[in-house]
């Protein structure tokens, strides 16, 4: 009888030992272990993050952080940099999966870029590369192996939302960006296009970056890029006044500034970009154009118009036309109504 109540008390003990580590198994793989309140948190982890590095970062999403590090290691989780979403509810078995193998892409946008400087902060703000990594790869010898130079190596970058691992690097970005640069220019025609135009691509771009600086009305894009057409084809100078204000920016006196009326000082300036001054297109572009302002290269109006001013009576659109007589009195009429408005530089 007592050898009995012994076995008893040792089954009793050991059914308890086994129920307390199946509670413990299951409260380390099944249970639920976040702690926000949230429908998910976003988990960015960097390239190079230790395994010590990555338990301080989720440790303010879990309730408990050594449940997550016994069973990570056990697992044989190693760390793999991205972005991840973690859901309200999840199990440490389930947060350790989705930590291995479901990196979350990011949409990276980009239009009205005005420099090089200025890409790399916008991309630097959507994924892991800073601005710095990106200004260091503009210098490097994949842009020369590629057909650009530093003065338009912005038009390899077609302004759209592109899907990237958050992780990406300067240089697969870079590499990405030309692969979507070649797909843009075997769309619709658009190598044909510039050549019958007989321009190169990255002529048209520039020439795109013009014209989308005169207008941010589209309708009107195809009509200003047939002047500027006809004014190439009958060697005329561009005299633009995009190309003036950038010529103008570059300078330290004018840096922090907003010219809003190009006056006879600005078109004295001495400058390639200077398109009073120079025949043909400028060296490089003056911003990243739309892709709406390629295609209104590329499919531009033609007509008969060598001239055009700011319509003051509608604004944001422009007077055409075909004499300079006739533009100038249009130009009157705007130069007038910037002086009613105050406007003087």
């Amino acid at each position: 009888m007592y050898i009995k109540k012994i076995l008893i008390l040792i089954a009793g003990i050991g059914l308890i030992f086994m129920g307390s580590f199946s509670f413990y198994i299951y409260k380390v793989m099944f249970m639920s272990n976040t702690s926000f309140d949230y429908d998910s948190v976003s988990l960015y982890i960097k390239t190079e993050t230790s395994y010590e590095q990555l338990l301080d970062q989720i440790d303010s999403y879990l309730l408990n952080i050594e449940d997550f590090d016994v069973l990570a290691k056990r697992k044989k989780y190693s760390v793999r940099a991205g972005k991840y979403q973690i859901r309200k509810g999840m199990s440490n078995n389930e947060i350790i999966n989705s930590l291995r193998s479901n990196n979350i892409t990011v949409n990276v946008l980009f239009n009205n870029i005005k420099n090089l400087n200025d890409l790399a902060g916008k991309l630097s703000n959507q994924i892991e590369a800073d601005s710095l990594s990106f200004l260091a790869s503009f210098e490097s010898d994949f842009f020369k192996l590629k057909g650009f130079d530093d003065k338009n190596i912005l038009s390899m970058y077609i302004p759209n939302s592109y899907n990237f691992f958050w992780n990406t690097n300067a240089e697969k970005f870079n590499e990405r960006m030309f692969e979507e640069y070649t797909k843009f220019w075997q769309k619709n025609n658009r190598v044909d296009k510039a050549n019958k135009i007989g321009l190169s691509k990255i002529e048209v771009m520039i020439l795109a970056s013009i014209v989308n600086e005169e207008s941010k009305e589209n309708v009107e894009l195809p009509t200003i890029a047939g002047v500027y057409i006809n004014r190439l084809n009958n060697n005329w100078k561009l005299q633009a006044d995009p190309t003036v204000k950038f010529a103008a920016y570059q300078l330290d006196k004018y840096k922090n500034t907003i010219i809003r009326r190009v006056l006879n000082k600005h078109l004295r300036i001495d400058s390639p970009y200077n398109t009073y001054k120079n025949y043909g297109l400028p060296p490089g572009l003056i911003s990243m154009p739309s892709i709406q302002a390629v295609d209104a290269v590329l499919n531009f109006e033609k007509h008969n118009y060598y001239f055009f001013a700011a319509n003051p009576s509608k604004p944001g659109f422009h007077s055409f036309a075909r004499t300079l007589s006739e533009h100038k009195k249009n130009a009157r009429k705007y130069q007038r109504d910037l002086s009613k408005r105050g406007i003087k530089k």
